[in-house]
């Protein structure tokens, strides 16, 4: 998550609820994204450094447990911008003009600056975060899926030109076969004559008549030139999207939850300010006096009902608001109550934090150990593959 001010309930509902679920499944792993924060609020920093401890704090508060999880900030991790930046040597510039949130936040955040090389490469600093831990899975909406796809496709490319893809020699000797018969011998006589009896000249002759094949695919050509030298490993684990459900909550004015409407509901909220938000929430505008009927499906407050409360109390709320039967704050009161319970805990989890930073910053700097030992195991193998190794 990116640490751009205080995390809200729809922060809660959308991701770390799901989160803590996933860490009694997985071994995972939760960074704050404070590199990815400067992609939009480059101009407005000073927001990101209070910011990344009241977030660990909420995600405390949630349930987040440092002895299940790791969790650290991206830029006490300096591999984090070394892989990027080897990563960008060689991704294709359209493979990022091409990513749909591109153009989309371009238009949604017309207010900032982002004609940016930092916001144009966020994708890829993203890949760089996942691909750095070998992920499996990564949980994420469906609006993020073009990711985590951009990301398979670097880790792809990465293994053509540097690693090695599952039945990369059948798929090296097919595409031998789409050389032509003449090629395709001389090919193999330059294989053989480079890999049994180290001719650096025929791998020089074998690189040479590979770039002048015009009527194979990039793929293959670069599963030629490593088949030339030799089979080599996967260094880049492609990851998979772990779908999680969007979140439904809606802010105070019926909009989605969101910072930039200034709508939200904090997930350490004041019990007095919490109450008197859902108190003033919009409703259905067919009900301007006590005596009239609504409908439940036109009121933001339903949408609450439908994260906050049970079956007997939602059909409650839809033949009292129907039949005039209950009042709007009749309606709302029971979301209050259920909200109040949730923060509830959320506070207490938070207090000893709040007491003590100290055990905070305890944690994300053991969080910090333990992914740089992961980190610097991945870029010992990227450095090695790419020629970088010193030893």
């Amino acid at each position: 998550m990116r640490p751009t001010g205080a995390l809200h309930l729809g922060h809660y509902h959308g991701a770390l609820k799901n989160w803590v679920r996933l860490q009694a499944e997985y071994p995972c792993l939760f960074f704050v994204a404070d590199w990815h924060a400067l992609t939009t609020h480059y101009d407005s920093s000073e927001v990101i450094g209070p910011s990344i401890w009241e977030m660990v704090i909420d995600w405390l508060a949630a349930g987040i447990d440092p002895q299940q999880s790791i969790l650290f900030i991206q830029s006490r991790l300096p591999e984090h911008a070394e892989l990027h930046l080897l990563l960008s040597m060689c991704t294709p510039l359209g493979w990022l003009e091409r990513v749909p949130t591109y153009k989309d936040q371009q238009e949604k955040l017309a207010d900032r600056d982002l004609a940016t090389y930092g916001f144009l490469g966020y994708p890829l600093l993203q890949a760089a975060d996942i691909l750095m831990y070998r992920a499996a899975w990564v949980p994420v909406g469906e609006d993020q899926v073009p990711h985590i796809e951009l990301t398979r496709e670097v880790a792809r490319r990465f293994n053509h030109l540097f690693g090695k893809e599952p039945g990369f020699e059948d798929k090296a000797r097919e595409a031998i076969k789409k050389l032509g018969s003449r090629r395709a011998r001389m090919y193999t006589e330059l294989r053989t004559l480079y890999q049994e009896k180290g001719d650096e000249t025929a791998l020089t002759r074998g690189r040479a008549l590979l770039e002048q094949v015009q009527n194979i695919s990039l793929g293959d050509r670069e599963r030629l030139f490593g088949y030339l030298e030799g089979s080599r490993k996967i260094i880049l684990a492609e990851p998979q999207a772990l779908l999680t459900e969007a979140s439904r909550l809606p802010g105070i004015d019926g909009q989605k939850m969101s910072k930039s409407y200034n709508n939200t509901i904090a997930m350490r909220e004041d019990p007095e300010t919490l109450t008197r938000k859902v108190r003033t929430m919009p409703t259905d505008p067919a009900r301007v006096r006590r005596s009239d009927p609504g409908d439940p499906e036109r009121c933001p407050v339903w949408q609450l009902h439908l994260v906050y409360t049970d079956d007997e109390r939602r059909v409650w709320v839809q033949q009292g608001c129907r039949s005039a039967g209950i009042g709007c704050l009749e309606c709302k009161q029971p979301v209050i109550d259920a909200i109040l319970a949730e923060q509830q805990q959320f506070h207490e989890r938070a207090q000893p934090y709040l007491d003590d930073p100290a055990l905070v910053r305890s944690i994300v700097a053991d969080g910090c150990d333990k992914a740089r030992k992961l980190a610097q195991e991945t870029m010992r193998e990227v450095r090695e593959a790419m020629g970088l190794s010193n030893e």
